[in-house]
């Protein structure tokens, strides 16, 4: 791949060179450009992002905060292995985030957020329909970040932003093989309309089961191989 320096993109505007740093390695982490198992050179990363080392170490402490890296002392920055049991302890925590996530936006959402549920459930029930991933995935970001801004908790937000890294990957990994896209935009849209409902009780309900769904999809990834991986190399 050819270098690209990351802090010059207008997609990273206004964000400090930890963050970029941040979300350039996240990004190449999460699609399998840097493989489970990899060591990682903070030189190499500086050459590749055009970035200083003091960022690009930032970067690694934060990303070995969220799992995705492991940082061994003496011995170098490795990126953590895709394991389906911690998938499935991950996801124990992100049912009980994103039920109160869910319960606090439907209670606190604007009138402005209450369409925006509404347009992302009418997107999600026409992906369903058109077997339409790509845009599956991106009114899946777009539900992700409106209901952390319902919520208007700063704390579960937080909490909540560490499990994305590890959670993406693992689906960037068995979607193609495991996901049944239909049912599971479904149960997006579903989400979505019980937030803006304002119902506490249905949004906790509809969480719980999206969550079930995704528990499901997660046990029926051990029995299929990862997809292939593109080598760190192609970084260089």
């Amino acid at each position: 791949m050819q270098k690209r320096p990351g802090k010059n993109d207008a997609s990273h505007r206004g964000k400090t060179l930890t963050e970029v740093a941040y979300l350039e390695i996240e990004e190449r982490i999460v699609t399998l450009r840097l493989a489970p198992g990899e060591i990682l050179s903070e030189n190499t990363l500086v050459d590749a992002l055009g970035i200083g080392r003091t960022p690009i170490r930032e970067a690694l402490q934060r990303l070995a905060r969220e799992g995705l890296v492991v940082i061994m002392p003496r011995r170098g920055i490795v990126v953590s292995d895709i394991n389906v049991q911690s998938q499935l302890e991950l996801l124990r925590v992100r049912r009980e985030l994103e039920r109160l996530m869910a319960r606090l936006g439907s209670g606190r959402a604007s009138t402005a957020e209450r369409e925006e549920f509404r347009r992302i459930s009418d997107g999600m029930r026409r992906a369903a329909k058109q077997k339409d991933d790509v845009t599956f995935m991106r009114l899946d970001g777009e539900l992700n970040k409106l209901i952390a801004q319902a919520s208007r908790n700063e704390y579960a937000r937080r909490a909540m932003s560490l499990t994305h890294g590890l959670s993406r990957r693992f689906w960037y990994v068995h979607y193609k093989e495991v996901l049944d896209l239909p049912l599971c935009a479904r149960l997006h849209a579903e989400l979505a309309d019980a937030i803006a409902s304002g119902n506490e009780d249905k949004a906790a309900v509809a969480s719980d089961r999206l969550i079930d769904y995704i528990e499901t999809f997660t046990r029926a990834s051990l029995d299929r191989p990862p997809r292939g991986r593109q080598s760190a190399a192609a970084m260089k």
